[in-house]
């Protein structure tokens, strides 16, 4: 039986390296039998979470705020794998990635709000926050170890917190302008990470 494979790509230019990743890694899931929901963030309308710690207290909407996250908290409920897809930015994910990862603190806030009512509640919402798989497609310009660790360790954190497992990582340094990566061997990588969720 096929996984449900959520993708956050944050990405603004449409047709770059890391949709090129995105979509190796999409051919690659979708022919092992997954459906894959893609989300291009940075073209979406997610504003920057505000800090309210308001979150949770609707489960259907988990935000206070409401723009275009409610589809991704949809999707990110049917998840069992996301992938995190961006290009380097100053040694990190994009900063409309990083919006979106983000505003996902509402699921936690959702879930520690069950978790205070105890029950079937918190199970549930236990179960929905994480106990996911996770994996990582990210370009780079420099490619070196050093260059990507500031964004593996950031990754390996919040796969810890947010209760996921880490499925695979294609980091792919010497990638800068638009198409760089066309006959990359990453892109052999990425199809094969998704054929092997």
């Amino acid at each position: 039986m096929g996984k449900s494979v959520l993708v956050l790509n944050g990405s603004p230019r449409r047709k770059g390296n890391t949709a090129a990743l995105v979509d190796a890694f999409a051919e690659g899931a979708e022919r092992a039998g997954h459906a894959v929901a893609r989300f291009d963030v940075a073209l979406m309308d997610v504003a920057p979470c505000r800090g309210c710690l308001g979150g949770g207290a609707d489960a259907s909407s988990p935000c206070v705020q409401k723009d275009d996250m409610d589809a991704v908290y949809a999707a990110y409920r049917a998840a069992d794998v996301v992938v995190l897809a961006s290009p380097m930015y100053c040694w990190s994910f994009t900063a409309q990635m990083k919006a979106a990862l983000d505003r996902l603190f509402a699921l936690m806030e959702a879930g520690m709000r069950a978790a205070a009512a105890g029950g079937e509640a918190a199970a549930a919402a236990a179960a929905e926050a994480g106990g996911k798989e996770c994996a990582l497609l990210m370009p780079a310009e420099e490619d070196t170890e050093r260059n990507f660790a500031p964004v593996v360790s950031y990754y390996e954190t919040l796969c810890e917190r947010m209760g996921w497992r880490d499925a695979g990582r294609v980091l792919v340094g010497g990638v800068y302008r638009t198409g760089d990566i066309a006959g990359n061997p990453a892109l052999d990588e990425a199809r094969a990470l998704g054929a092997s969720l």
